[in-house]
């Protein structure tokens, strides 16, 4: 049955997005139960930090489920519910306070590349494959969803990937930005639990702050409100993982953080 397996690892919260016989494609529940599920960790002071994968090696996600398109896309208002549950999904990642990381194993396609994009970063095993395929599909691509590939791909590369509606694989990735590391086999899953451990150990409040820094500043200069930027990096330096911190490194130790 197609489901969002959610689960933590100690710092870590994942979320499992399984539908192995369909590469992972994504239904109209798994859209809606995405923000949940971010949502949860976001408010579980033991998780540090959020992983998106998919279930099994041989996709992250392959796209949104076609074989609904014919009863949940079938007019206008239904193709509206329909895309108000993926853009939703969409802003999850963002709008979670904790840093968000796509794991890309495998085809990472159509919804999957928009969803990967979404994330804070992106790490993929080499074997990935990714697209946009919408040209192919004869979808008008909405301009908040350009705006993020725009955001993170750049204008050259976005206007490549949804011209051409080709397939890239990991070193294009890689090159484009769209990726931080590309690992084979065992070595990728210790690139990314290497990373995620790192992470794990700072201070969470600083990782809050900055952020919510990174998610205004990265809005048009008309659309930017700094004021909850401001109030996170004040959070910060009034914390007492602040004085940790300073003591911390005082004392030639590893500051233990606990996010207040």
């Amino acid at each position: 049955m197609p489901e969002l397996i959610v689960r933590r690892d100690g710092p870590i919260g994942r979320v499992i997005i399984s539908n192995p016989a369909k590469y992972n494609a994504m239904s109209h529940d798994m859209w809606m139960a995405l923000p949940k599920a971010l949502d949860r960790f976001d408010a579980d002071p033991e998780v540090r930090l959020v992983v998106i994968e998919g279930d099994g090696d041989k996709a992250f996600v392959s796209g949104a489920d076609i074989s609904q398109f014919e009863t949940q896309r079938t007019d206008p208002e239904a193709q509206s519910r329909y895309s108000e549950a993926v853009e939703a999904a969409y802003l999850g990642p963002p709008r979670c306070s904790k840093p968000v990381v796509a794991k890309i194993r495998g085809i990472c396609m159509g919804g999957g590349l928009g969803l990967a994009a979404a994330c804070d970063l992106r790490f993929c095993r080499d074997d990935a494959k990714f697209r946009m395929p919408a040209g192919r599909l004869g979808l008008g691509y909405n301009a908040i969803g350009v705006r993020r590939f725009l955001s993170v791909f750049g204008l050259q590369n976005t206007l490549d990937i949804f011209f051409s509606a080709r397939i890239f694989g990991a070193a294009d990735a890689l090159q484009m930005g769209f990726v931080s590391k590309v690992g084979s086999g065992d070595e990728f899953e210790k690139i990314v639990d290497d990373w995620c451990a790192k992470v794990a150990e700072n201070a969470p409040l600083t990782l809050r702050a900055l952020k919510a820094t990174v998610n205004e500043l990265i809005r048009d200069p008309d659309e930017r409100d700094m004021a909850k930027a401001e109030a996170a990096i004040a959070a910060c330096m009034a914390s007492d993982d602040y004085r940790e911190g300073a003591l911390a490194f005082m004392e030639k130790r590893a500051p233990v953080f606990r996010g207040v």
